[in-house]
């Protein structure tokens, strides 16, 4: 049937259109017309049970990330904060730095009290040691030990005295000395006396020699002991200066067992290791005389995540996951030529930020990156974050670095990429199916019903809002309406790829500042699109340039015998056009059937020799189930010269060997698409538009007849969405377009003759088909040729033959 105008454009009547339609100010849903995909996603989301990640899937320029964030905003923002975390040094081993889980907004709090309250145990344990007290006693302690150690030496020199000795002190020792006449006795004068004389003296000088190395022993005992009530002392001062200040900390922290247990290490650290962080001054009376000039970092609290700011759950976009990015890293300083690190130089990952709450991952990118795919996993399975260089984990770095304590993952992850990818995680990663238990499919149309094209003008509306651009008017949001459809190819669907739909308002704001217009109409609209097409299309200007000069052969008018325009579509980028081309069909005697020429010489698809081999099928159910098909054809693309794929030119091969067969020429003003099956129902394509299109620049660049135009199969009539140029030629008589459901309707429309009903079983002559049909002359034919490929052989090879058919 020949198809009206209004047939082949869904329009839209501006005057249709009210005015809250132009100026919708209400709340827009963050997802629009994917119903599927909003269930999926209110079931997944908030789901924390093991496993439950989602996959969003759909193809780019649908604006799944912005939708997803919204979506995810309402959600995140009715639950709880999560919790700070931090981590601190790990005094018993450096090593292992220890992290710790707070409230919402207390990491910052306990880094402020813990720097406050090392700063003010500075001062208060130099207060301390300064204090005339605290001298006083260290003073106590030191003459207590001096008057000892005079009250040993007093009794040795006593002694001494009455053996007529003297203790003589030298910086090497402390030697026992003769004396004559009360000084001591020169080596002279020793060597001068009798030799018992000499015996007796040494003999009593050995004995002092104990004695003073008794009286040495003892001393070293007493200084231990003096150095340990010093010891002491400074303890039971330093503890009673910074204990107090800890109550308070103590007090504040009470509720964190984990906070309370730092705090005690710090103190004792302190106490352990004053010299780390007070001056010592051996001048002054106390120990310690000023604090040093900069804190210890081994006190500092690493505020890895502060979640003071948030209201609700995190949500997170990493657009580039990298390892790094993902789980944080441990930096190194250089110092005097080496690298060095500690816990204050931990950094948080993207999984930290969204631990909590919610992680949005495009997939195709986190596969790209090495190590980050595999450690996500890891990471979603054991449920703890680990922050390690990734060359440490698989063994290629071997210096030495730090391994700090995992944080507890609570964290959902949207994963959002193709299909394709989808599957192909699904069929070859066993750990995925277990991961991501939630699949959220993008459509990329949706029902045009009235709730759904009052969002997709919000849409619109709010877009001009936010970017600042011009409002639209009635006509150009029915034209931006119309071209939803055309984006979704179809009548009965407006697309929902808002990123695309959002570049054409942009393109059309643009020309209506170039007017001077205070509002987008539709002549902007269409001018953009008009624009839009004529940027991508220098290919089909090329190509219809050839056509037109004869280099490309293409016959537009009269009629052929076994020839026929089909069409196909070439995808090149962001844009897509028809293409028309020859299809030509020979016949001849023999038994080699239909050879596909494409596939021959290698380039046709599989779906396009699958849709050859059907004719085969059709043929045989049409002319062969009684008689043998003595056939031998061959069709061909002519000036084809790069790969044949798809079925959709099944019909037109179909339709140019049964002109082969029946001798009967075919219309080469119409051109032909639409795939078909063994029963002859003509199928539904893809393209339909582009196909109807290229094939009208063609006619309109030759000169438009009134006898032009495109056959298509009546399963596409609700994917017509064609341009205003080809509808406006239809309505003016200048273009047709035909839709059929079957062969026998598209071979009668192409030659003007019936195509034939069968009249029965065919007995010994009889007409298998109406007499002068297409399909009656195309079976005498047959018979023709399978008698003479019979005649043509020797007779004892005729039964062969038969068989073989």
């Amino acid at each position: 049937m020949v198809l009206t105008a209004d047939q082949l454009r869904k329009t839209y009547d501006s005057a249709d259109l009210l005015p809250e339609d132009l100026a919708n100010h209400r709340p827009l849903k963050a997802i629009i017309g994917q119903d599927r995909a909003v269930k999926a996603l209110r079931f997944g989301l908030g789901n924390r049970a093991p496993g439950f990640n989602i996959y969003l899937s759909g193809v780019p320029g649908e604006g799944k990330i912005d939708a997803v964030l919204h979506f995810l905003e309402d959600l995140a923002r009715r639950e709880p904060p999560p919790q700070d975390w931090c981590y601190v040094n790990n005094f018993e081993d450096p090593y292992y730095p220890k992290r710790l889980s707070l409230p919402q907004g207390k990491a910052k709090e306990l880094r402020t009290d813990v720097g406050r309250f090392v700063e003010e145990a500075q001062l208060a344990l130099v207060k301390a040691f300064e204090s005339e007290e605290y001298a006083n006693k260290i003073e106590e302690i030191k003459l207590g030990y001096q008057e000892l150690e005079k009250e040993l030496y007093e009794k040795l020199n006593q002694k001494a005295k009455n053996a007529k000795f003297t203790i003589n002190r030298t910086p090497v020792e402390v030697i026992a000395v003769p004396l004559v006449e009360g000084r001591p006795m020169m080596e002279k004068e020793f060597y001068a006396l009798p030799e018992e004389e000499r015996k007796r003296i040494l003999d009593q000088q050995a004995e002092f020699k104990t004695e003073l190395k008794a009286i040495a022993r003892r001393l070293r005992e007493l200084e231990k002991e003096f150095q340990g009530r010093a010891y002491e002392l400074e303890q039971r001062v330093a503890l009673f200066s910074i204990e107090a200040l800890l109550d308070e900390l103590h007090e504040k922290y009470d509720a964190l067992p984990e906070v309370i247990a730092y705090l005690d290490a710090i103190k004792q650290h302190m106490l352990d290791d004053l010299s780390g962080f007070l001056q010592p001054n051996e001048q002054a009376k106390g120990a310690y005389s000023q604090p040093k000039k900069q804190i210890p970092r081994a006190y500092e609290v690493n505020v890895l995540i502060d979640n003071s700011a948030l209201e609700g759950a995190p949500i997170v976009l990493e657009l580039n996951p990298t390892y790094n990015n993902l789980f944080g890293k441990v930096e190194k300083e250089s110092y005097m030529g080496a690298l060095m690190t500690d816990f204050t130089l931990i950094r948080a990952g993207s999984l930290h930020q969204a631990n909590g709450g919610y992680i949005v991952l495009p997939v195709e990118e986190l596969l790209r990156n090495y190590f980050s795919w595999e450690s996500l996993k890891r990471a979603l399975r054991n449920r703890e974050l680990v922050v390690e260089d990734a060359g440490e984990r698989y063994g290629f770095i071997a210096t030495k670095g730090l391994k700090p304590e995992p944080v507890p993952l609570d964290v959902q992850v949207i994963l959002i990429g193709r299909p394709q990818y989808y599957y192909l995680l699904y069929e070859l990663d066993d750990d995925f199916q277990d991961l991501f238990k939630v699949k959220a499919d993008f459509d990329t149309s949706m029902e045009p019903s009235p709730e759904n094209l009052r969002d997709y003008m919000g849409f619109l509306n709010q877009l001009c809002r936010e970017e600042g651009l011009l409002p639209f008017d009635a006509s150009g949001m029915a034209a931006m309406l119309e071209y939803g459809h055309r984006l979704a190819g179809h009548q009965r669907r407006i697309s929902t790829e808002f990123g695309i739909i959002a570049d054409l308002v942009q393109e059309a704001n643009h020309y209506a500042r170039k007017e001077g217009a205070d509002r987008i109409g539709g002549a902007q609209v269409k001018e953009a699109f008009r624009e839009k097409v004529y940027r991508a299309s220098l290919l089909q200007e090329k190509i219809l340039d050839y056509i037109e000069q004869g280099v490309i052969l293409l016959d537009l008018e009269g009629a052929r015998v076994g020839q026929l325009n089909g069409l196909s579509v070439l995808q090149l980028g962001d844009t897509a056009f028809g293409r028309p081309t020859r299809i030509t069909a020979s016949v001849g005697v023999g038994g080699a059937g239909i050879l596909d020429i494409e596939r021959e010489a290698k380039l046709g698809g599989p779906i396009h020799t699958k849709g050859v081999l059907i004719l085969s099928g059709f043929l045989t159910q049409l002319f062969g189930r009684e008689n043998p098909l003595g056939l031998s054809a061959r069709l061909v693309f002519e000036q084809s010269y790069s790969e044949v794929e798809g079925d959709s030119a099944s019909s037109a091969e179909l339709y140019a060997l049964l002109s082969a067969l029946s001798d009967i020429p075919l219309r080469q003003s119409i051109a032909v698409t639409g795939s078909v099956d063994q029963r002859g129902q003509v199928q539904a394509v893809g393209g339909i538009n582009e196909k109807i299109e290229g094939f009208f620049a063609v006619c309109q660049a030759a000169g438009l007849t009134g006898e032009q135009g495109v056959m298509i199969p009546a399963g596409n009539l609700s994917d017509l969405m064609l341009r205003e140029e080809v509808v406006e030629a239809v309505h003016q008589g200048q273009f047709h377009v035909w839709a059929v459901a079957d062969i026998a309707e598209g071979i009668e429309l192409l030659t003007g003759l019936p195509a034939g009903a069968p009249l029965g079983d065919w007995h010994g002559g009889a007409p298998h088909f109406d007499e002068g049909s297409v399909f009656e002359r195309a079976d005498r034919r047959l018979q023709a040729m399978a008698e003479k490929a019979q005649l043509s052989l020797p007779q004892a090879d005729r039964k062969a033959f038969n068989t073989a058919l």
